[in-house]
């Protein structure tokens, strides 16, 4: 196939994003759902000869459209994350074209400094006077990096003699945190059970106090507690980890503090909210996710630490044959040496276009009205019959409730009433699901006795409205009354 074919699928795909309105699905479906044997007779997903051409490809991946999920739909709340700016898509385009390696500014010459640049802006957001970062595949290799560099620090010579004759290494995240720490601790050869999980409060904050005591516990036991992590934004109740308090713990026992902000990180863009993320400045990493709450196209996550140097010294391997010091040019602009990747995506060229295009004010706009929906939300179900909150608080987007059917309003809440409730959401999620008109998570919180209950998020794009608010309830009203 020539060159001019491929551009004419280029342009089809163009066309095709248009007709099918991918970027602005309002009026159709936001999945149309089939079951996976189903769709294998849908979608031809074979690989054979003979190859297809133009036109079958462009039918193929009107399928795929048809039959993905819209995330771009106000009718989508199902995740941490939305649709999609419309910047840093555009951006996204022409970085997949130019097709070319973060790891060196040899290849990557405007995206290095771009990287830089926007490390250099968040470092600044978070409160760090120094420092360093990358732009990471996601968040749990983020949360990876934290954990790596405080083992480092504490035992450097982990880099080259492994964990032989060390004692026992112990990390702390609260029962909440997410469970990428849990594969941390397995990757790194720490150990999952050697991740001791804190308690929480009521909002699914850590406690300060069981954290004391789980360190001293544990150096009573002859381990060497390193790693806190404190999370910004839980994954299901949105909480934030009293962070002031934790990072006095932090400093009175000289351990590493990273603030998992994948999702809450995003409240550093607002000045009405950035307060909630205020101690951030005295952690010694911080991850936050742009693809989530923000909505910059998958993936977007980044890794920043403020102590200088020490993700070069933690991961570097000097390749000589990629990263030779008698370049040309200044290679400390060659920063392929500090990540453990070597094939890295430029992700910081969508983020560095959407900060273009909108600035710090227009990034509060979009945070500030994801919060205000989220607050309009919670306070319509407060007086809706039929809804219950799960906590009367929140602190990023996330408003936790359930929905109790006609039939069981007014009874005896026993154990046997909690059972059926346990059931109520899944019921409506299908319905919902299958009827195209809506997705929302639901999940249980079983270390805090919790049958599932569903997780409502807003997110930046699509901007949300209050009409789109109430489409939910009532989605979840029609639904719920039909079982």
């Amino acid at each position: 196939m020539d060159t001019l074919n491929v551009l004419d699928f280029l342009d089809r795909i163009v066309s095709l994003i248009k007709q099918e309105n991918v970027l602005t699905p309002q009026e159709t479906k936001v999945v149309e759902y089939v079951d996976p044997e189903q769709l294998k007779n849908k979608i031809d997903f074979s690989l054979t000869e003979p190859c297809a051409n133009l036109d079958e490809l462009e039918a193929l991946c009107k399928k795929v459209v048809r039959y993905s999920i819209k995330t771009n739909s106000v009718k989508f709340h199902n995740q941490l994350y939305g649709g999609t700016d419309f910047f840093g898509l555009g951006a996204t385009w022409l970085s997949e074209a130019l097709n070319t390696n973060q790891h060196t500014f040899e290849v990557a010459p405007v995206f290095s400094l771009i990287e830089m640049k926007i490390i250099e802006e968040v470092k600044k957001l978070i409160g760090y006077a120094d420092g360093d970062g990358i732009f990471s595949p996601g968040g749990s290799i983020s949360n990876m990096y934290g954990m790596i560099l405080a083992r480092y620090r504490r035992f450097p010579e982990t880099k080259t003699k492994g964990l032989h004759g060390l004692p026992v290494l112990v990390a702390f995240t609260s029962e909440a945190g997410h469970y990428s720490l849990q594969k941390s601790a397995q990757w790194l050869g720490i150990g999952t059970d050697n991740l001791i999980k804190i308690g929480t409060d009521d909002l699914g904050r850590m406690i300060p106090e069981e954290l004391e005591k789980e360190i001293l516990s544990s150096k009573e036991r002859g381990c060497v507690p390193f790693f806190v992590n404190a999370t910004a934004g839980t994954t299901v109740l949105g909480a934030i980890d009293p962070l002031d308090k934790i990072a006095n713990i932090c400093d009175k026992y000289d351990l590493w503090l990273h603030v998992d902000a994948c999702y809450g990180g995003t409240l550093l863009l607002s000045k009405n909210y950035q307060q909630r993320l205020g101690a951030s400045h005295r952690s010694d990493s911080f991850a936050w996710n742009p693809h989530k709450m923000l909505g910059a196209p998958l993936q977007c996550s980044i890794f920043i630490t403020r102590h200088n140097n020490i993700l070069h010294e933690c991961n570097s391997a000097s390749a000589r044959y990629l990263f030779q010091q008698d370049k040309f040019y200044d290679v400390s602009y060659d920063t392929g040496d500090k990540s453990i990747q070597c094939g890295r995506k430029v992700d910081s060229f969508k983020l560095w276009i959407m900060w273009k295009a909108r600035g710090l004010s227009g990034f509060q706009k979009l945070v500030d009205n994801a919060l205000d929906c989220a607050n309009y939300f919670k306070s319509r179900i407060e007086a809706t019959e039929g809804f219950r909150l799960v906590q009367r608080e929140f602190e990023a987007t996330a408003v936790c409730f359930w929905y109790v059917p006609k039939t069981m309003r007014g009874r005896e809440e026993d154990g046997e009433w909690w059972q059926k409730m346990n059931n109520v959401a899944p019921a409506i999620k299908e319905k919902m699901v299958k009827s195209g008109k809506l997705m929302i998570g639901y999940s249980p919180l079983h270390h805090k006795g919790l049958c599932n209950f569903f997780r409502m998020i807003t997110t930046c794009h699509p901007v949300a409205t209050y009409s789109d608010m109430d489409y939910v309830i009532g989605q979840i009203q029609q639904f719920g009354e039909a079982l």
